[in-house]
């Protein structure tokens, strides 16, 4: 009866809209609506149903739909449709994606599309511009307080030069990743502007309220995000002489998503970056898109709701197109944004492993991988079409959002261990090699997280400045065997900009009023393109990460194994050192690889006899498919120097592909 309800509405929509657009063909939007307007209908309705005017506005929300279909360029149709074909073509071992701040990697847009034989030479083939929309010009978190969501900052170029960057990248194969802020606006932006200025129609876009006395019930049971830079989650406006909502910073007001007048024009704005040919969109700040009293406000279940009628939206029109799920969430909380209940992705095809980019990090201080280990027991087994995106930095600080219950199995104490973290990665433990700096410090609990560049966080700043060749070489093969986790570990790598040749940290933040406060700076550098070209001197550590790397991605490339089907298996091993996993190809058996990190600073080894599955190395030598070598064994037990990783097939089985 209720289906019978939504198709009685959707065809008196259809017979309104026919009077509206004129177009010769509309099948496959049609065909699209058809087939999701019922989950669409159900959404909107759940949310949106009890307000007197929810047929105007899911009629709205329909139009924009069909007047964003005819706006789609033609080569984007036929990209929708090649990918609606081969549904899993983003679970492929093929995509290898590096995360860039445009200014610092390239100036402009123009200047990227000049850079793109750069990525190419390394293999890069997804790549992810970080926020270049209207901001404003002092703090704007990095870009994520945007003034205007359809316009481009003009430092960056303009929306001509990403139509011109993405014909480049789809000549060349490689995707284009975007970032849409789907929380919160700028204090500059059009809306807010009118909202201040006493429109009411706006300042329903947000949460505004004239006293205290809702504040103040959200304030018991919101956490604080910056509690160091910006304490609190309301900002008092002085024009309105009312109080916003500002989760994040005070010019970020949070969009009102009971609103549905907010929700279509949040997915307008999905569709029109759709449209300018972004493959993969980064949905910023999702667990926090639904607020309610009495309780923390992020992950509530009518965030879900919004996401999978977004999703529903986008597959109307733009079905070729991904979400990334930016929610830094304990992982029972972040595996629900690919969606609950399903196979294939209702929410976001992509979500950030941040969890698993800590467990390394840990790996790296204490040495061994019993967290690590630990941890990756208690991911949740994801959706089969879903992906993660594994990475070793970002441009955010590093959290150590572990679970208490997996530091307690390890035989640690929650809060000393969390502590001991800081202390290393800050360089305050005795013999720590790290530079890096504390952000986001809690002084009521002393909790606090990490910023730094991967190579200053490594050690290779250190090792540098004391010309230590041997720690340098253990620097350069402990950030090589983190890549090599996140390449093999099942998902999407995504690299960072400047970790390929080794950046080190940039204090240049420092000088500049609008960022000194925020130590995230430290680790958002200008590449020196003069630096860059010693990847072509040999022996430079320049040119053993950059072609360590470049080789990784090319290994990782032709392996079956590595693509995501959620074919992994940890390995449990005596050695507490090493971090094992197996991967197998669900087809493709033969092509099995055994990834081995050791995180020691001392040769371990690995004892094949542990292998529940040694079967799959009985026959003929092992060989590490990165180098083409067999390691050293002895004794059935393969030797793995400090700071190293295998990638380990069976020789013959690999001969009889």
């Amino acid at each position: 009866m209720y289906e019978q309800v939504s198709h009685a509405l959707l065809n008196d929509i259809l017979d309104d809209l026919s009077h509206q657009v004129v177009r010769e063909d509309l099948r496959h939007f049609y065909t699209r609506l058809g087939a999701n307007f019922y989950a669409i209908h159900s959404l909107f309705e759940h949310l949106y149903g009890h307000r007197e005017d929810f047929k105007e506005q899911i009629t709205k929300l329909t139009e924009r739909l069909a007047r964003a279909y005819i706006d789609r360029p033609e080569s984007l149709r036929s990209i929708d449709m090649e990918r609606e074909e081969n549904h899993n073509w983003f679970l492929s071992q093929e995509w290898t994606g590096m995360a860039l701040y445009l200014d610092g990697f390239a100036g402009n847009l123009q200047g990227l599309t000049k850079r793109l034989s750069y990525l190419q030479e390394l293999g890069v083939n997804m790549v992810h511009v970080m926020p270049i929309l209207r901001c404003p010009q002092g703090a704007s978190d990095g870009g994520y307080a945007v003034s205007d969501f359809r316009n481009i900052d003009p430092r960056a170029g303009s929306v001509d030069d990403i139509s011109e960057l993405t014909e480049s990248m789809h000549k060349r194969g490689m995707l284009l990743t975007l970032d849409v802020v789907v929380n919160h606006t700028s204090n500059e932006h059009e809306w807010a502007q009118k909202a201040c200025a006493g429109d009411k129609t706006y300042q329903d876009f947000y949460y505004v309220f004239p006293n205290r006395d809702v504040p103040d019930m959200f304030e018991e049971t919101m956490p604080e995000i910056f509690p160091e830079t910006a304490p609190g989650n309301f900002t008092w406006n002085e024009e309105m002489q009312k109080w916003v909502m500002t989760v994040f910073n005070n010019y970020q007001w949070d969009l009102n998503y009971s609103n549905p007048a907010v929700f279509i024009e949040m997915v307008d704005i999905v569709l029109f970056w759709a449209n300018h040919g972004a493959d993969v969109l980064r949905l910023d700040a999702v667990a926090f898109l639904w607020k309610k009293i009495g309780t923390t406000s992020q992950n509530e279940r009518e965030a879900h709701l919004i996401l999978q009628l977004l999703k529903d939206c986008c597959q109307v029109v733009a079905p070729g197109v991904l979400f990334i799920a930016e929610a830094i969430v304990a992982p029972s909380e972040i595996i629900k944004y690919f969606g609950e209940d399903a196979v294939i992705a209702k929410e976001c095809e992509i979500a950030y492993n941040a969890t698993f980019m800590a467990l390394l990090w840990d790996a790296v201080a204490t040495k061994n991988a019993k967290l690590l280990n630990q941890g990756i027991k208690s991911l949740p087994h994801k959706l089969d079409r879903a992906t993660w995106l594994n990475y070793v930095r970002c441009h955010d600080d590093i959290g150590l959002g572990f679970d208490d219950a997996d530091i307690r199995a390890c035989d640690y104490d929650p809060y000393a261990h969390r502590h001991f973290l800081i202390k290393w990665f800050t360089g305050a433990f005795e013999g720590s090699p790290a530079h890096g700096r504390p952000f986001g410090v809690n002084p009521k609990t002393g909790d606090a997280r990490i910023s730094g560049a991967l190579a200053s966080l490594a050690g290779l700043e250190a090792a540098l400045e004391a010309n230590d060749q041997e720690a340098i070489d253990h620097a350069v093969s402990l950030i090589l065997t983190m890549h090599g986790m996140i390449m093999s570990f099942g998902g999407i790598p995504l690299i960072w900009y400047g970790d390929e040749i080794g950046t080190l940290n940039d204090s240049s933040f420092l000088d500049d009023a609008s960022k000194a406060g925020d130590t995230r700076w430290i680790h958002r550098p200008r590449i020196d393109w003069r630096r860059a070209e010693r990847r072509l001197q040999q022996g430079t550590v320049e040119q053993r990460l950059f072609d360590g790397l470049k080789r990784m991605i090319a290994v990782r490339q032709s392996t079956p194994a590595f693509a995501d089907f959620n074919n992994r298996e940890l390995v449990d091993v005596s050695n507490p050192h090493l971090f094992v996993f197996l991967r197998t190809h669900p087809t493709m058996q033969t092509s099995s690889v055994l990834a081995a990190a050791n995180f020691d600073a001392n040769p371990q080894y690995l004892d094949l006899d542990e292998l529940s599955h040694r079967g799959i190395f009985r026959y003929g030598l092992l060989q590490d498919i990165m180098t083409g070598d067999s390691p050293a064994i002895f004794n059935n037990r393969v030797i793995i120097p400090p700071f190293h990783f295998y990638w380990l097939a069976n020789q013959r089985a690999r001969s009889m592909l």
